[in-house]
């Protein structure tokens, strides 16, 4: 019961997420922006998706959640949430870029160059500990660091950090 309820409110988070991100990135290239590597975006998406479902199919339904994973994990959504605040309407799951402007200092951007990818790395290898499952906290872990190498790399070199 625990794993569904979990799934499904983190599954939801990621949906508004995804429609916040289309209504950014709509309002963005009507103002001049350009999306970059539009390529990958899909294996992005894909991944999120088979992470879910992995968790899904491979957990035992009746397992009990780690609480101090689940903590974890909560706080990494405030941290998330953060970010998402900290970039407003500029924010999008995809690499756009407005011409002129400057870069987001504030936040956790005063330390970090991408922190929602630090996040988000994060959330991959917690979620599974919640339930026990370190294999596919390895596993979604290390093809998360696999996508996110590229397109580090690509959004580097669009904000012009490379």
């Amino acid at each position: 019961m625990w794993l569904y309820a979990i799934l499904a409110a983190v599954a939801l988070q990621r949906l508004a997420e995804l429609f916040l991100a289309q209504r950014n990135t709509r309002r963005l290239l009507a103002l001049g922006a350009m999306e970059i590597g539009r390529r990958h975006y899909p294996l992005i998406v894909l991944l999120h998706a088979a992470w879910l479902v992995a968790l899904a199919v491979v957990v035992p339904t009746d397992t009990t959640p780690n609480p101090m994973f689940l903590v974890i994990f909560v706080a990494l959504q405030g941290a998330r949430v953060w970010v998402l605040v900290i970039l407003g309407e500029r924010w999008t799951t995809r690499i756009i870029v407005l011409p002129g402007a400057s870069l987001v200092r504030q936040g956790p951007y005063r330390w970090l160059r991408h922190p929602n990818y630090w996040i988000v790395s994060a959330e991959i290898a917690v979620l599974p500990l919640v339930f026990d499952a370190p294999v596919l906290a390895l596993i979604f872990f290390l093809l998360n660091a696999v996508v996110l190498r590229h397109r580090v790399r690509v959004e580097n070199q669009a904000l012009g950090y490379a």
